[in-house]
């Protein structure tokens, strides 16, 4: 017997996006395989990793945690959704400048994490920094250049304000 399909509706990256899926489908997989949105990335679906974090009415959350249908109508913000047309955000650039990843499979996660933890502290000192990106794990850096990416994203927010 085959579950039934419920149709779901969330506002993704500021567009209403709707597709039907089964009452267990986890966010991160309703973004990827229902709605074409493979930025999101899965690794350990455990909510450990922090791969898979996007952003929901703006807090981080682990979409691999989440069922889709307990999100219906909400924001949600992928790392798709980050960038303004071609112009990266701030959070997007410092990364790049700050050579912040390596393989890129966290990359999204962290992006999504630090723009929310800018959010809420936008001139955070070193200390603030790791803890803001303690929640996620990256096996190719060291740490220090995407702790470098959050205090040069902060600078770059604090330059456009």
């Amino acid at each position: 017997m085959t579950e039934p399909l419920h149709e779901i509706t969330l506002s993704v990256n500021g567009v209403a996006r709707t597709a039907r899926a089964a009452a267990r489908r986890t966010l991160s997989d309703f973004l990827r395989h229902d709605l074409g949105l493979s930025g999101t990335h899965v690794g350990c679906e455990h909510g450990v990793c922090g791969a898979c974090t996007v952003l929901l009415d703006g807090e981080p959350v682990r979409s691999c945690l989440i069922f889709a249908i307990s999100v219906a109508g909400q924001r949600v913000t992928t790392v798709e959704g980050l960038a303004d047309g071609e112009r990266l955000s701030p959070v997007q650039r410092a990364f790049g400048e700050c050579h912040a990843l390596q393989c890129g499979f966290c990359t999204p996660g962290f992006l999504t994490t630090v723009t929310a933890g800018l959010a809420e502290n936008p001139a955070p000192n070193r200390a603030d920094a790791v803890a803001m990106i303690a929640g996620n794990l990256c096996r190719c850096t060291g740490y220090h250049n995407i702790v470098d990416a959050v205090l040069r994203a902060a600078e770059l927010g604090r330059e456009g304000s």
